[in-house]
C-alpha cells in the first residue's frame, strides 16, 4: 500500500501535473468564492481541458478544482455573509458576526485551518476504510432515507433561537417551496401555474444565493454610504500566522474530530451532501458546546464545526464513487464523466486492476490539500483586504455576480428573476426576525424525505409499518421523537425558570 502510495506521490511531483494541481486549486477556490459560481461549474467549464491530457494529469486537476471550490466558499461566507457554495451556509452564521466584531481574520484563518483538517481526515477515510463504509451506504434503502431526512428535520428547533413558531414556519415554508416542479414518482405538475420555467421547481443555488447574497446586499444597502467601520478596520490589523492561538486550536481537536465523522459519513450517502452536513454539523456542535449561547454571536466553534464538516464530505463522496461506481452528487458525477473519459472503470475491481492510478488520486487528493491551505494562507492578507472597498461600489459588484452565477446554472434570465425574488423573501425574513437557516434546511430535505417516503410506500406496498419496522430507518425515528420531546421540554423549562427565579410574581401583585 505504502509503495503504491509513494509512487503516486511520485506521479503527482512531476512538473505538469503539480503545475495543473495548483492551478486547480486556486481557480477552485475563485469558484468557490464568487457566489453562484461552484465546484461543479468549474469542473464541468474545465472538463474538456482534460482531454489532451493522461487519466493521472487530467484527474487531478479535477480533483485539485473540487477541493478548491468547496474551501473557497468560506471567504465570501465570512467577509460577506454570502456563502459562496452550498456548503458554507452554517459559515454563515458565525464567521460573519465574528467579522462584524473584527475577528474576520480570525474567522479565515480557522475557516483555511480547520478545512485542511476535514479534507486530510477524510482522504485517510477514503484510503483506509472505503470498502467497508461503501458496503453499509449501499444498504440504505427508501426507508432509512427517509428516516434520516424526518431525524435532520426535527435538529430545525435547534437554529430557532428566540422563537420556536418562527423556526417552525420557516421550515415548513422552505419544505413546501421545494415541492414546486414535476413530483417525484408519479411526474404530476405542482404549483407551477403553467409556467414552464417552473417544472424543474427551484435549484439550491438560485435560492441559497438569493436568501443570502441578495438579501444581505439590500439589507446593507440602506447604510450603504457609511464609511467602514470599526470593526472591520480591526480586521484589518497585522494578521500573526492564522490569526488564531495553539489553545484555542487544541480546544477545537473534539469538535473538529467529531464534525470530520459527520462529513464523511453524510457524504458517502449519495444526495445528501455537504450542503446538508455543514448544517448537522454546526446543529451538532451547538447542542455539545459548553457555551450554546454564543452560537450565532460569532464563535469560533461554529466555523470550525462547518467547514471540517464541508471539506470532509470531499472523502466521503469519493469512497462510493471509487468503490462503487456510485456518483453521490453533481460534482461526483462530473469527476465519474471525467474518468469514464480515460477509459477508467470506478468500481471493485478499480484497486485490483488500476492500483497504481488509485494512489495516485489519493497523492493528488493530500497535494490539493496541501496547495489549498498554502494559497489560501497567502491570500488572506488580500481577502481582508476586502473590507476596505465602500460598500456602495462592491455591493453593485456582488449583486452583478451573483446574477451571472445565476444566468451561467442554466442560460435562463428565469434564474436571475428568482433570486431576486429570493432575495426579497430573504430581507422580509431579516426583518420579521426569523431564521433563514430552517428555510434552507426544509428546502433541501423536503425533496428527499418526499421521495423516499412514496418509493418506501411502493416497497411495502402501501404499508406504513414498514418505515418503523426496518432497524436503521425505526432507530432514526425514534431519535426523532427523542429531539422533539427534548426540545419542548427545554422550551418548557426555559419558561417555567423566570418565573421560579421571582416568586413575588406568581401570584401576581399583592
Amino acid at each position: 500500500m505504502f509503495d503504491l502510495l509513494l509512487q503516486g506521490f511520485g506521479n503527482v511531483f512531476s512538473m505538469q501535473i503539480f503545475l495543473l494541481i495548483t492551478a486547480g486549486v486556486a481557480v477552485g477556490i475563485v469558484f468557490g468564492a464568487v457566489p453562484g459560481l461552484t465546484a461543479v461549474m468549474a469542473i464541468a467549464l474545465c472538463l474538456p481541458m482534460t482531454y489532451g491530457l493522461g487519466p493521472a494529469a487530467g484527474i487531478s486537476l479535477l480533483i485539485a478544482l473540487f477541493v478548491g471550490a468547496t474551501s473557497g466558499g468560506l471567504i465570501s461566507a465570512i467577509l460577506l455573509k454570502i456563502p459562496g457554495t452550498p456548503s458554507s451556509i452554517a459559515t454563515t452564521f458565525d464567521g460573519g458576526p465574528m467579522m462584524e466584531k473584527g475577528e474576520g481574520a480570525k474567522a479565515l484563518g480557522v475557516g483555511i485551518v480547520f478545512s485542511f483538517i476535514g479534507t486530510i481526515i477524510s482522504i485517510g477515510a477514503l484510503m483506509f476504510i472505503a470498502p467497508t463504509l461503501a458496503r453499509v451506504a449501499l444498504s440504505f434503502g427508501p426507508h432509512e432515507y427517509f428516516a434520516i431526512a424526518v431525524f435532520s428535520l426535527t435538529l430545525i428547533a435547534t437554529l430557532s433561537s428566540g422563537s420556536m413558531a418562527k423556526g417552525i414556519f420557516a421550515g415548513v415554508l422552505g419544505f413546501a417551496v421545494s415541492t414546486v416542479g414535476i413530483a417525484p414518482v408519479d411526474a404530476t405538475a405542482r404549483f407551477t401555474f403553467g409556467q414552464v420555467e417552473l417544472n424543474a421547481g427551484f435549484n439550491i443555488l438560485t435560492v441559497l444565493v438569493g436568501m443570502f447574497a441578495v438579501a444581505e446586499i439590500i439589507k446593507v444597502a440602506e447604510t450603504s454610504r457609511n464609511p467602514i467601520g470599526d470593526s472591520a478596520k480591526a480586521a484589518m490589523v497585522r494578521i500573526k500566522g492564522f490569526g488564531f492561538s495553539m489553545a484555542e486550536f487544541l480546544g477545537q481537536i473534539p469538535n473538529a474530530l467529531r464534525s470530520a465523522a459527520l462529513g464523511v459519513s453524510i457524504g458517502i450517502l449519495p444526495g445528501i451532501g455537504a450542503g446538508t452536513s455543514n448544517i448537522i454539523s454546526y446543529i451538532v456542535a451547538k447542542k455539545r458546546s459548553k457555551t450554546p449561547e454564543q452560537f450565532g454571536k460569532g464563535t469560533i466553534e461554529g466555523v470550525v464545526a462547518s467547514e471540517t464538516a464541508n471539506n470532509a464530505g470531499i472523502g466521503g463522496a469519493m469512497i462510493p464513487l471509487l468503490t462503487l461506481g456510485i456518483p453521490g452528487d453533481a460534482v461526483t458525477a462530473i469527476l465519474l464523466g471525467g474518468l469514464m473519459i480515460h477509459g477508467i472503470q470506478p468500481g471493485p475491481m478499480l484497486f485490483l486492476t488500476q492500483g497504481p492510478l488509485v494512489y495516485t488520486i489519493f497523492a493528488a487528493l493530500i497535494v490539493s490539500a496541501v496547495m489549498m491551505l498554502i494559497l489560501e494562507f497567502w491570500g488572506l492578507r488580500i481577502f481582508i483586504r476586502l473590507l476596505a472597498i465602500p460598500k456602495h461600489i462592491l455591493l453593485p459588484v456582488i449583486l452583478v455576480l451573483c446574477a451571472v452565477g445565476a444566468f451561467g446554472l442554466g442560460s435562463r434570465v428565469f434564474d436571475i428573476w428568482t433570486i431576486l425574488g429570493f432575495g426579497v423573501l430573504g430581507y422580509a425574513f431579516v426583518k420579521a426576525g426569523m431564521p433563514t437557516a430552517p428555510f434552507i434546511i426544509g428546502f433541501i430535505l423536503g425533496p428527499m424525505a418526499e421521495t423516499s417516503f412514496r418509493r418506501g410506500l411502493q416497497l411495502s406496498r402501501g404499508d406504513y409499518m414498514g418505515f418503523v419496522t426496518n432497524p436503521i430507518a425505526g432507530t432514526f425515528l425514534a431519535l426523532a421523537v427523542i429531539s422533539i420531546a427534548w426540545q419542548l421540554w427545554g422550551e418548557w423549562r426555559n419558561a417555567r425558570r423566570p418565573a421560579a427565579a421571582n416568586p413575588l410574581k406568581l401570584g401576581g401583585e399583592e
